[in-house]
């Protein structure tokens, strides 16, 4: 699993980033993957989706089988009109 952490600065912004609708992806195009928030049978979706507050952290898990994506790689994160690119997997 690779979790990708972030905290929100501007609440209406953030929505993108929360909304349940949205499916959001982790691409490492170095190893060719795209990766998904996996579904669990009593969980769901690992993803918060809660409404965004100011100053708060929130989180998601991308399923990471198989390995492809490693530490030091860098990655961009996709969730609707969202682009995240070049982070580094830490």
């Amino acid at each position: 699993m690779i979790r990708f952490t972030y905290r929100v600065v501007d609440a209406n912004k953030a929505k993108t980033l929360l909304d349940k609708k949205l499916e959001p992806f982790l691409i490492d195009e170095q190893a060719h993957v795209k990766l998904v928030v996996p579904m669990m049978d009593k969980v769901g979706k690992l993803r918060q989706t809660a409404p965004p507050e100011p100053g708060k952290l929130y989180w998601m898990l991308f399923s990471n089988k198989g390995g492809y994506v490693k530490r030091g790689n860098r990655v961009n994160v996709v969730i609707g009109n969202f682009h995240a690119q070049g982070l580094v997997v830490d």
